[in-house]
C-alpha cells in the first residue's frame, strides 16, 4: 500500500488529475478538524456510500484517518469492491497538522469560504436584521425568501419567510416577486446561502433591490427576535408558460454572459461510455419534479444544496460534472457557482421534465449474505444464555433511546468492546446495510455467531423489552460520529451562535493560496 507524505498530497490535490482525498474518520472527527479538500465517507458506512461518491474504480483514492489503522481497514474494504489506485496519508490528520497545514472545522467548508469570497469579491450588498425590520415596519414593498431546503425551513425560520430554496429563485422569480420595484431579501441560517442567493439574482441584472440578509436565522436570534419552528414550507408555485418561456430566455442569457459550457445527448453518452474520466450527472430540480420523471442514470441534487454541500454529491476533484433541469436555468446557476469552484461543470441542453418516470436505482451494495435475526420475542432467552447485545444506532440517538442491556458500539471502534467469540452476537441497527457491515468486521475477527435483532421499537415494546435512556453514556469522547462544534446554533443558543459565525467569516483568514486559488468568483462586463 503506498503511503504519501503530506507535501507530495498537498501538490496532488490541485496538479490536474482526478483525485478523491477521503477522510475515513467519523462526523464528528472529521468536522473537528479536516483539510480543505478532503471529503468525508466514515468508514462506519464506506460500502453504502462509495460507489456514488467515488463512480469509477480505478480513480486515485487518498486516504486519511488518525493514524489508527482504520485508513488500512478502509483501503482492504475499497479493494475488496474493486477500487485499485489507493494510498494513505502516512501519519493521519496529525502528520498533516504537523507539516503546517490546516485542519478546518465544521462542515462545507469549500462552500462557505467561497460565499465569503463572493460577498467579498463581487461586493454583494446585504440588510441587517434591523434594516430589515424598518423596512416592513415602513410599509416598503419587500419579499423575504429563505433559500435553505424545505427540511431546513420547516425547523425554523424568519416570520414572513417565504420557503424557496436557491436553486429555484431564479426559475420561480416571476411568481415570487413579478414587479421591478419589489425589494427582495434571501436568508438562510447562516450567511453562505443568502449570498449567494441574493448574487444570483443579481447576476441576472434585475431592476429589483436585491439584498442577502446579514446573518440569518442565527442574526435574528442574536438580535432579541424569536424564529418560527414547525412552518409548513408549502408546495412551490407552478409557471405558466410566459413565465417558463422568460426562464429558458434566461438561462439561454446567463450561459452567454459567464460563458457556461453546454452539451447534448450525444455528448453526455460518449461521456458515460469513457472509463477514463468520472462523471457524475445531477438533476438540480425540485424533488417532486425529479421523481416525475429524470433522466435515467441521473441523481438528484438540488442545485441549492449542491453549491452548498458539494461534497455531499461529488467526492472525485476533477471530474465532469454534467447538469440537468428542464428550462435550463437552475442547471446554469448551479454550474455558474459550481464552476466558479473549481469544477469542471457542463449543462445539458435537454428538458429533463419530458422523460419518464425512472425506476429507482439498484442498491449499491448488497451484503453477500443475510444476517439470521433473533426475533424480540426470544431476546430475553437468549442473553440469559450469555448472548451479547450490540447496539449501533448514532451514539447520541442510543442515549435517547436503546434495550436496556445493550452496549453501544460504532464500526471503527469495536475493538474497545469485550465480546466472547464463543457467545451470541446480536446486533441492533434499524439503519439498513450497518449491522451487515459490522458483521463482516466481526466474522473476519475470528466472531461466528452473529445476528441482527429483528424489528423496530415498537415491536421491542410489544415484545416486553425494555426501553431506556443514557444521557451520559456513550460519553461526549466516545460519540466519534456527532458533531459537537457549535451543534446548539439552531436551538438559540446565543453563544453558539455568535461562535459559528465568528467561524464562518474567519475562513478565508484560514486557506491557503493553494485552496483559495480554487477559488474564483465569476466576473462578467456587464454584471450591476
Amino acid at each position: 500500500m503506498q503511503r504519501l507524505q503530506p507535501s507530495q498530497a498537498k501538490g496532488l490535490l490541485t496538479e490536474g488529475g482526478e483525485i478523491a482525498f477521503i477522510d475515513v474518520r467519523e462526523f464528528g472527527q472529521y468536522g473537528e478538524g479536516h483539510p480543505f479538500f478532503a471529503i468525508n465517507i466514515p468508514y462506519s458506512r464506506l460500502e453504502l456510500d462509495v460507489s456514488q461518491l467515488i463512480p469509477r474504480h480505478s480513480v486515485r483514492i487518498l486516504l486519511l484517518d488518525d493514524n489508527d489503522g482504520i485508513a488500512e481497514r478502509a483501503a482492504a474494504r475499497l479493494g475488496a469492491l474493486g477500487y485499485n489506485h489507493i494510498c494513505i496519508l502516512d501519519g493521519g490528520a496529525a502528520a498533516w497538522a504537523s507539516a503546517g497545514y490546516t485542519l478546518f472545522k465544521g462542515v462545507n467548508v469549500p462552500s462557505k469560504a467561497f460565499g465569503e469570497l463572493v460577498e467579498q469579491d463581487m461586493d454583494t450588498p446585504y440588510l441587517t436584521v434591523e434594516a430589515l425590520e424598518a423596512k416592513r415596519r415602513s410599509g416598503e414593498n419587500l419579499v423575504l425568501l429563505d433559500g435553505r431546503s424545505p427540511q431546513e425551513f420547516q425547523k425554523m425560520t424568519i416570520p414572513g419567510a417565504q420557503s424557496c430554496p436557491n436553486a429555484e429563485l431564479l426559475h420561480r422569480l416571476p411568481v415570487f416577486a413579478d414587479d421591478p420595484d419589489t425589494t427582495i431579501v434571501v436568508s438562510c441560517a447562516g450567511r453562505t446561502r443568502s449570498i449567494i442567493g441574493a448574487q444570483s439574482l443579481r447576476n441576472l441584472g434585475l431592476a429589483n433591490s436585491v439584498f442577502a440578509l446579514k446573518n440569518g436565522t442565527q442574526g435574528w436570534i442574536l438580535a432579541g427576535l424569536k424564529l418560527e419552528r414547525g412552518s409548513k414550507p408549502g408546495e412551490l408555485p407552478a409557471l405558466d408558460a410566459a413565465a417558463l418561456a422568460v426562464s429558458s430566455d434566461r438561462a439561454a442569457d446567463l450561459a452567454s454572459r459567464f460563458d457556461i459550457p453546454r452539451i447534448d445527448r450525444e455528448v453526455l453518452t460518449a461521456w458515460q461510455d469513457d472509463s477514463a474520466r468520472t462523471l457524475y450527472l445531477f438533476d438540480v430540480r425540485s424533488s417532486n419534479e425529479y421523481t416525475a420523471g429524470h433522466l435515467p442514470g441521473a441523481s438528484h441534487a438540488p442545485g441549492g444544496q449542491l453549491v452548498q454541500a458539494t461534497d455531499h454529491w461529488v467526492a472525485v476533484r476533477g471530474a465532469r460534472i454534467v447538469l440537468s433541469d428542464d428550462t435550463g436555468l437552475r442547471a446554469a446557476n448551479t454550474a455558474l457557482w459550481l464552476r466558479a469552484m473549481g469544477h469542471d461543470v457542463y449543462v445539458l441542453n435537454d428538458n429533463a421534465g419530458t422523460c419518464a418516470t425512472s425506476p429507482k436505482p439498484a442498491q449499491a451494495w448488497v451484503a453477500s449474505k443475510d444476517l439470521p435475526v433473533i426475533a424480540p420475542d426470544v431476546l430475553t432467552a437468549h442473553l440469559e444464555a450469555g448472548a451479547q447485545l450490540i447496539d449501533l444506532s448514532p451514539g447520541m440517538e442510543y442515549r435517547d433511546r436503546h434495550i436496556k442491556g445493550a452496549a453501544w458500539a460504532i464500526r471503527p471502534a469495536l475493538d474497545n468492546l469485550e465480546l466472547s467469540k464463543e457467545a451470541e452476537i446480536i446486533l441492533v441497527s434499524l439503519a439498513p446495510g450497518i449491522a451487515e457491515l459490522v458483521a463482516i468486521d466481526l466474522m473476519e475477527g475470528g466472531y461466528t455467531n452473529v445476528y441482527r435483532l429483528d424489528g423496530k421499537p415498537d415491536d421491542w415494546r410489544s415484545a416486553g423489552l425494555s426501553i431506556v435512556a443514557s444521557p451520559d453514556q456513550p460519553g461526549d469522547e466516545d460519540c466519534i460520529d456527532y458533531l459537537f462544534f457549535v451543534h446548539s446554533r439552531h436551538e438559540d443558543d446565543l453563544e453558539a451562535c455568535r461562535r459559528y459565525l465568528e467561524w464562518e467569516i474567519n475562513l478565508l483568514n484560514q486557506v491557503d493560496a493553494q485552496e483559495v486559488g480554487t477559488l474564483n468568483p465569476p466576473r462578467e462586463a456587464t454584471l450591476l
